[in-house]
């Protein structure tokens, strides 16, 4: 199997994004790993990892929507938004039917603005939210916007005033905070009990163990050059390619060499592999 490409991973809860990954360098004994969208050590799912000359890919791979099934638990909230954290709020929970709850789901759909949590991994001045927070200090957070493509009740536990969901929503969507606003908007506070991440992309919990091969990521046009065109593409010379704007992949001799654009008629080079 080739070592550069995307290997889809099923994180297991209780671990984290960077020992995930750790355990893929150590059973394809290569060094250079990186991963697309981190998973909390408390959340579970798809964790798409990045190896070997694939890691120079992952700038065209982090805007990607996601879906993840969640639960909230009603009546009670953390410090931290999620199971780990000290109980600081309770409240009483209405006799809520399931119209009432997907009713308000259906309120998130579209566009919004969403604080992000304290308890989260954003840097400030070079350190990170969570960092600051266990130090119990609290700092302003811009709102930034977030997209709710599809959201849809799975469950309504009555008796343990569990809500199981499943969200499809954009980049930087943080469940723990629409776990929290759901809650209020129900009249009670709540927390993210649980949170499985079931597609990043195009890559899905089924495809776990899935290997796609470097070429493969990017789905964008080929384009095919000899030797002599791709030497004057790395040394920057421009090329002129009649052509659209747009990246494409570079072949000479059926091997894939990376990744140029063409920009008024005009070939570069944006990510080689050598």
């Amino acid at each position: 199997m080739s070592k550069n490409g995307i290997l889809i991973t099923n994180k297991p809860v209780g671990m984290s994004s960077f020992q995930m990954c750790s355990k893929v360098k150590r059973e394809l004994g290569e060094k250079k790993v990186g991963h697309i969208g981190t998973l909390d050590p408390l959340a579970s799912g798809v964790l798409p990892v990045l190896v070997g000359k694939a890691t120079k890919f992952s700038e065209f791979l982090v805007e990607h929507d996601k879906e993840y099934i969640a639960e909230i638990q009603l009546g009670k909230k953390t410090e931290t938004g999620d199971s780990e954290g000290e109980v600081i709020e309770e409240k009483e929970v209405g006799n809520y039917s399931e119209n009432e709850i997907t009713d308000v789901l259906n309120s998130f759909l579209g566009d919004s603005m969403q604080i992000p949590p304290m308890y989260s991994a954003l840097k400030l001045n070079g350190k990170k939210l969570y960092e600051l927070a266990r130090e119990g200090k609290t700092v302003e957070r811009k709102a930034r916007p977030i997209h709710i493509d599809s959201i849809s009740l799975l469950s309504y536990d009555k008796n343990q005033y569990i809500i199981k969901f499943i969200v499809n929503c954009s980049r930087g969507t943080y469940i723990r905070v629409l776990a929290e606003d759901i809650a209020e908007k129900l009249g009670t506070c709540g927390f993210m009990k649980s949170l499985i991440r079931t597609r990043v992309g195009n890559y899905k919990l089924e495809d776990e163990n899935k290997f796609i091969d470097i070429e493969n990521i990017l789905d964008v046009k080929r384009i095919d050059v000899n030797l002599d065109t791709l030497n004057k593409v790395l040394n920057g010379v421009r090329v002129k390619w009649e052509a659209e704007d747009m990246l494409v992949k570079i072949y000479v001799d059926n091997e894939f060499k990376g990744i140029g654009h063409i920009r008024n008629n005009i070939l570069k080079r944006k990510i080689m592999l050598d």
